[in-house]
């Protein structure tokens, strides 16, 4: 038994009140046990000496059992003298006797008697035959105390027990055979060649019984289960924690601890080092040789890995199987194996994970696993090695385990690599490190571009540093590398190609590096062959960056859906995360927000937990694109303050234009003007401005200057976005607004001449998003057009936007048309309309605009009291909300009619019937919170 075992409190004890009423202790599924104690005690008081030894696993009970027979003896009036052995003091001399005849006070003149001899035997001179002397002395005295009462010897764990008192207790048990006194031990079996002589002295006493001590049964556990949870709870809990502890009492109850606990605890594992502590070396070696190799255990020669007996081993294995700890040659519990390979001493615990790579690569094991045990180890891998740690890689890749992968490339950059090999693995551990974050991917950078320019890096590899280069901002670097790429293209057709990608992508995200003469003839279907060593991420993000620079937006749309639904089965190169991006961005410049957060919620749902920062960040910040096209302004701020949370600025490198311009123009049009003007603040890389990403944050912060009245910087943004995309031949793109952003500007400079100009070219203008644009320019031309055109160049506007989606700028058109109405003096639709445009400000906490429309003339303002009445609209039916919808925007009957299709007199019938069932009378009162697109959707 070990030492700990006797420290354990006693879970597999209840208390009963018997007959007498007294409290009596029984032990779980140990009555038989009991039952032949008592009746061996019972011999015992007759005259007939008897010994017991209580054997089984460790930590089965046998101390409990031990220690609760000697309580019941001692109140039947027995005298009880007990020990209890421990491997620290089994070099004590005399220590178990000691134990023993100090347990308890002897009676004189024996006690005295007793204490004179140990005293004398303490002095030493106790050698050869006065030691023999000494016990029988001591047997002496113990058989004439036991004349007066029984007399009964316990000593728990006799394996630790010192030689001398096993010397001792073997005489005492030959010449008590005649006496009161029965002698019981426990033994674990660790010991066999230090308790031998013991034992064989016991198996000759005619009245020694072996008891076994056995695990607890299913229905042991149970019952141990159901005093802690109750019996309904305990069924299914107890299978669960039998299976785990094996039915041993300690794991058992340390697991019922665990669990009945209400914050994470470590009784298990604490009972597991206790059951392994002061055991048998072999037995502790064979353990950490199992936790180390894990599953493996089972395959891998045990033996081998820790150069041991066979046999031994095979002893080993029974050992801990039987305690509980072991099933089918590896451990129960996950949870065990890690407590015990956390306890080897690191240098034992890198030198078996060594070994066991070795043996499992010799016997053919997988490549995954080998990788493991060399990692494990923490030194550099041998020759032999790197395969399997770079194979290991690409399957955790494959499994989007990108930390596991990366460490399994950092290992292997460690091992003896030729300059060229080491230089691929550099590069593959770079974008790897990207996925996960890409500021940790830039501390490569230096020593690829040196490898690069050494020659020691391939072409097509140096393609993918020169992305990371640009990503980072560094383009410099990166185009001196891109021309090296160039001149080194014509001796492989594999590199010429993805050259030829990268220029085509390069002439979208990053203009001035492209060259044009590099760019392909462009076809009907841009669909040339790949060749079969191409990457097809590169090819993808090239073939959308081309059509949207032509303008080609329909086509750019059906590719970015092909590109978004395959992504889960292509392999993680270095484009995949471009192709990704780019495909977004086709889908938001497209105006197709809609199927964009469709594939944004859908990827999400496919690779929870899968993908890493970077791709939570794009993610997060195609969520804020859409938010901010639909008006929802709060929800655009948060998810694009989300987007730089999970990357920061720096992270993000020259595409942080992205996420940084959408939050300034979230804050500009929420009215959170010093929040923007702290955002202006964020140093970004001066090279971004030579991205479309740039052109991005250009108009977010155009827009911010507009928004605070400061015109000329706003001018000068909007028309820097110009001058950039169309020198860049982006313009059919239309990845910004930016004419009808200088037309504003010119507005408020009171330069109409230039705001028609430019709303003229925007109305001419054919490109990605010109819906949204068109019905921008249609408001500035209403704004500086006749009072009489205004309001059918605005209901125009609103329409428009209407398709679109977008709340916020509907509310500004609604705002303008209002006013229209109200120069026209029409003064009922210009209050209907203004309640609406009030209502849509309201709802995307458009302050500015709120803060506009309030400042109105207190005509206007009467209708704020009218909007905000409780109106129960579920008792419309869908026809009469459309129908009301658009009464409420100032439409006539007529209007409503041809816009919906139905006659004139339908829609007199349906208006009836909802000012009946809203109990109104007039269309002032119709409530403002109607959407007849939104209805008709419903």
């Amino acid at each position: 038994m070990l030492a700990c075992d006797a420290s354990v409190a006693l879970p597999p004890l209840h208390s009963r009140t018997d007959a007498r009423g007294k409290r009596s202790v029984e032990l779980i599924e140990r009555q038989d046990q009991i039952a032949l104690l008592e009746d061996l005690a019972l011999r015992c008081t007759t005259g007939q000496g008897q010994v017991a030894l209580l054997c089984g696993a460790p930590a089965t009970g046998r101390t409990t059992l031990l220690k609760s027979f000697a309580r019941s003896q001692m109140e039947r009036g027995a005298l009880v003298l007990s020990a209890s052995c421990a491997p620290s003091e089994d070099s004590l001399f005399l220590g178990v006797v000691s134990q023993l005849l100090y347990a308890a006070p002897l009676p004189d003149p024996h006690g005295a008697a007793i204490d004179r001899l140990l005293e004398q035997a303490a002095g030493g001179g106790t050698a050869g035959a006065e030691r023999q002397r000494l016990y029988h002395d001591l047997c002496l005295r113990l058989r004439a105390i036991a004349t007066g009462r029984p007399l009964l010897i316990t000593v728990d764990d006799v394996g630790h027990a010192d030689p001398q008192s096993l010397d001792f207790l073997q005489q005492l048990v030959r010449r008590g055979s005649a006496d009161r006194i029965m002698v019981t031990v426990t033994d674990n079996g660790e010991r066999p060649d230090v308790t031998a002589p013991l034992l064989a002295e016991l198996q000759r006493q005619q009245h020694m019984r072996h008891i076994l001590v056995s695990p607890l049964s299913p229905g042991g556990a149970y019952e141990l289960v159901a005093r802690r949870f109750g019996p309904e709870a305990a069924g299914p809990l107890a299978t669960e924690l039998y299976a785990a502890s094996g039915g041993n009492p300690l794991l058992l109850s340390a697991l019922i601890d665990d669990r009945a606990a209400q914050q994470d605890t470590n009784h298990y594992e604490l009972a597991v080092l206790g059951l392994l502590q002061d055991r048998d070396p072999v037995v502790l070696e064979v353990a950490r040789g199992i936790a180390v190799l894990g599953d493996e255990g089972a395959a891998l020669d045990v033996a081998r890995l820790l150069d041991i007996d066979p046999q031994a081993v095979d002893c080993a294995r029974r050992k801990l199987t039987s305690a509980g700890l072991l099933r089918d040659r590896g451990f129960r519990q996950a949870s065990a194996r890690a407590a015990v390979v956390e306890r080897i001493p690191d240098e034992v615990r890198a030198a078996l994970h060594r070994r066991a790579a070795e043996l499992l690569f010799e016997s053919g094991g997988a490549p995954a696993t080998v990788a493991f045990h060399l990692l494990s180890a923490g030194t550099p891998p041998p020759a032999w090695g790197l395969p399997c740690l770079l194979e290991a890689a690409e399957h955790e890749l494959r499994a989007q385990d990108l930390v596991r992968g990366s460490e399994y490339l950092e290992l292997a950059l460690t091992g003896p690599a030729e300059p060229d090999a080491a230089a691929s693995i550099r590069a593959r551990l770079t974008h790897t490190e990207w996925m996960v974050n890409p500021l940790r991917a830039g501390r490569h950078l230096p020593a690829l571009t040196d490898t690069l320019r050494a020659g020691d890096l391939t072409l097509r590899e140096g393609l993918n540093l020169i992305r990371h280069l640009l990503w980072h901002g560094r383009t410099q670097e990166g185009g001196q590398l891109l021309d090296i790429v160039r001149a080194g293209a014509g001796e492989s057709p594999a590199t010429a190609d993805e050259l030829r990608d990268v220029e085509q992508w390069l002439a979208f995200t990053q203009p001035p590096l492209a060259r044009r003469n590099y760019l392909p003839v462009a076809r009907a279907d841009d669909g040339r062959t790949v060749t079969p060593l191409a990457d097809p991420w590169l090819r993808t993000a090239a073939v959308m960056a081309g059509q949207l620079s032509r303008g080609q937006t329909e086509a750019a749309v059906v590719r970015a859906k092909e590109t978004l639904r395959d992504l889960h089965l292509g392999r993680h190169t270095c484009w995949v995360d471009e192709a990704a991006l780019m495909a977004f961005r086709t889908l938001l410049v497209a105006d197709r927000h809609r199927t964009a957060l469709e594939w944004c919620e859908r990827l999400l749902g496919r690779e929870a937990g899968g993908r890493t920062l970077a791709w939570r960040a794009l993610m997060f910040f195609v969520r804020s694109e859409v938010a901010m096209a639909r008006g929802d302004l709060p929800g655009a701020a948060q998810y694009a303050q989300e987007a730089l949370t999970e990357l920061n600025v720096r992270a993000w490198g020259v595409a942080a234009g992205l996420p940084l311009g959408n939050l300034i123009l979230a804050n500009a049009r929420l009215g959170r003007f010093e929040e923007a003007g702290a955002l202006l603040a964020q140093p970004v890389p001066d090279t971004m401005f030579q991205t479309s990403y740039g052109v991005h944050y250009l108009y977010a912060r155009g827009q911010l200057h507009l928004a605070t009245r400061h015109y000329h910087a706003a001018l000068a943004d909007f028309l820097s976005c110009g001058d950039l995309v169309r020198g860049w031949g982006l313009d059919p793109a239309g990845l910004v607004q930016w004419r009808t952003g200088a037309a504003e500007a010119w507005l408020g400079l009171g330069n109409k001449d230039q705001m028609r100009q430019q709303v003229g070219n925007q109305l001419t203008w054919q490109g990605s998003g010109s819906a949204r644009g068109r019905a921008l320019a249609l408001r500035l031309t209403a704004s500086a057009g006749p009072v009489g055109r205004r309001p059918q160049l605005l209901l125009e506007s609103l329409e428009l936007l209407e398709k679109c989606g977008d709340r916020f700028e509907q509310a500004r058109t609604l705002a303008k048309l209002s006013g229209a109405y109200h120069r026209l003096d029409e003064n009922r639709r210009a209050r209907m309309v203004f309640r609406r445009a009030l209502h849509l400000a309201q709802g995307c906490q458009a302050e500015p605009l709120t803060r506009e429309l309030l400042s109105v003339s207190s005509e206007l303002g009467e209708a704020l009291a009218a909007s905000g009445d409780a109106v129960k609209l579920a008792v419309l039916t869908g026809s009469e909300r459309r129908v009301a919808a658009l009464a409420a925007m100032g439409y006539t009957n007529r209007e409503i009619a041809t816009k919906l299709y139905i006659t004139a007199s339908t829609v007199e019938q349906h208006l009836t019937r909802v000012y009946r069932k809203l109990e109104i009378t007039h269309r002032k009162e119709l409530p403002s919170d109607l959407n007849w697109r939104h209805d008709a959707a419903s």
